[in-house]
Order: C-alpha cells, then sequence, then structure tokens
C-alpha cells in the first residue's frame, strides 16, 4: 500500500475529534508504560512504609496493605497491562489474519471447515470458556496471553474473510492467477495488502477487550500472582479489605479509572478507523 494511500487514513483518521483523542490517550499510556522507572517514586514490590495509609505529599495513593506505593504499583501495571493487551491483541489478529485469508481465498470444504470451527468458538459463552481455561493452565504472563489469544482470533478471522471474497474477485488478483501466480503470491502479495487496514482496525479493538480480559481473569484470581496488573492491583484490594477499611477510594478506584480511560482511548482509535474503512460512516456522522 503506497505511502499516499496511508497518509489519506492518516489525515481521516485525524480530522475526527473522537479518534485524536483516542490517539492522545493511548500515547499517554504509552508514554508511561516506557518511562514507568522513571515516573514511580518507589519500587512497587518495595515495603515503603506503615500499611493503609491515606494519600499524603509523599504517598499520592497511599499505601497498600503491606505498605507498598500504590500509586508506583499503578504506573508499573499500566506497562504490565498495555503489554497483555497488544501482545494477545496481535496473535490473536495474525491467527485471524491466516484463517480470514485462506478460508476466503480457497472457499469449498476448506472455508466450510473453518468457519464451522469459528462458529464452534463464538458460540461457545466467552467468558466462561476463558476462565476454565486460564484455571485448567495455571495463572502466569504467558498462560493468560495464551488464553485470551486462543478465544479471540474468532471474529477478526470472519471479518477479514468477508473481505478477502470481496478481494478475490478484483481484476488484479484474476490476473495474477491467470499468469499463473503462485499461491504463496497470491496470499500475501495481491490480498494481505487488502486486508491490513482492517485488521489494524481489528487490532485496536482486539487490544481493548484483551486488557478488559485480562483484568477481570486478574480480579477473579487467575492472573499472574508475580506480575502487578492493574487487575491484579483490584484483586489484592477486594481480597484484603479496601472495603472494609475504606481504602478503595484510593486502592480499588484509581485501577478502575486507567483499565476504563485506556479502554476508551482504544475505542475511540478504532472508531476512527473505521470510519477510514468505510466512507459511509464518515457521511452519517456529518
Amino acid at each position: 500500500m503506497d505511502k499516499q494511500k496511508w497518509s489519506h487514513y492518516w489525515k481521516v483518521i485525524t480530522a475526527n475529534n473522537l479518534g485524536l483523542f483516542g490517539i492522545g490517550i493511548l500515547i499517554l499510556f504509552i508514554f508511561i508504560a516506557i518511562f514507568a522507572p522513571i515516573i514511580a517514586p518507589f519500587d512497587p514490590n518495595d515495603r515503603v512504609d506503615i500499611p493503609l495509609l491515606p494519600p499524603d505529599g509523599t504517598y499520592l495513593l497511599g499505601t497498600n496493605d503491606v505498605g507498598q506505593d500504590i500509586f508506583s504499583e499503578l504506573i508499573f501495571g499500566t506497562r504490565i497491562s498495555l503489554l497483555i493487551g497488544v501482545i494477545a491483541a496481535f496473535i490473536s489478529i495474525a491467527i485471524g489474519c491466516l484463517v480470514g485469508i485462506v478460508s476466503g481465498y480457497f472457499g469449498g470444504k476448506v472455508d466450510s471447515f473453518l468457519m464451522r470451527v469459528v462458529d464452534l468458538i463464538l458460540v461457545v459463552p466467552f467468558l466462561p470458556l476463558m476462565i476454565l481455561l486460564a484455571a485448567f493452565i495455571g495463572p502466569s504472563f504467558w498462560n493468560i496471553i495464551l488464553v485470551i489469544s486462543v478465544l479471540a482470533w474468532a471474529s477478526p478471522a470472519r471479518v477479514i474473510r468477508s473481505q478477502v471474497l470481496s478481494l478475490k474477485t478484483k481484476g488484479y488478483v484474476e490476473a495474477a492467477q491467470s499468469i499463473g501466480s503462485s499461491i504463496r503470491t497470491i496470499l500475501f502479495k495481491h490480498l494481505l495488502p487488502g486486508v491490513i487496514p482492517i485488521a489494524l482496525a481489528q487490532f485496536v479493538m482486539a487490544a481493548s477487550n484483551s486488557i478488559l480480559t485480562e483484568a477481570s481473569l486478574s480480579f477473579l484470581g487467575l492472573g499472574d500472582p508475580f506480575s502487578k496488573s492493574w487487575g491484579t492491583i483490584l484483586y489484592y484490594a477486594q481480597a484484603r479489605g479496601a472495603f472494609l477499611t475504606g481504602a478503595w477510594i484510593w486502592w480499588i478506584l484509581p485501577p478502575g479509572v486507567l483499565i476504563t480511560t485506556l479502554v476508551v482511548g482504544f475505542a475511540f482509535t478504532g472508531y476512527a478507523m473505521e470510519e477510514v474503512l468505510n466512507p459511509r460512516l464518515r457521511k452519517g456522522r456529518r
């Protein structure tokens, strides 16, 4: 895809105020994740003072039940939550692209088999199955990513398949077939560039869903106990009596707000990208 087309996509996204706001949120959180050791005043694993101190000038969000600085936990938790969301989304979209392109191009029995697998995954209740798998394979950083990726690729695969069905009737694809181009060339040189924009939009939405899913699993005690994501912070706050001690205001509310803000950032960016792919949405908004 040429630079002029990408430049057009970027102008459309940034012309949307919600899209621009969403991109700004994502940039802010990426900055925090990268520079977490500089921004955080303390090591999140160090006991810095007595437990359950309220917020003050030294501890902006107070301390938890073991005397660790909650603000530092949240800063480093940004890195963990964002990393899990992005990696899980990348894997799920990669699988979805592969399945969608193969299914849409070959059709027939291959398409029928792959779409039945997709239907099976989509028809099963998502969260209960996620909880079951996470409990079965055990809590860890990579296991959480694996569980999310294994179950999140089906919906993008169906969307990408629809795009491939449209693209394979284009003249340049039929011309490549007529001159005897290899299947690999057709799939990766002619079809893949055509699905990249829609795959990027699906990636943004998948990252949003992955962050929510990780927070849900961690809140239920199925997250990695050795890494402090926002969901893990919520789990320990709820399990260790934050509501009973009145510490929920600075222990539970901030990670909840951060999760919501990051998901909103991904959602606004995703909506703006969908307008790029569907000009009718831009006309409707005007």
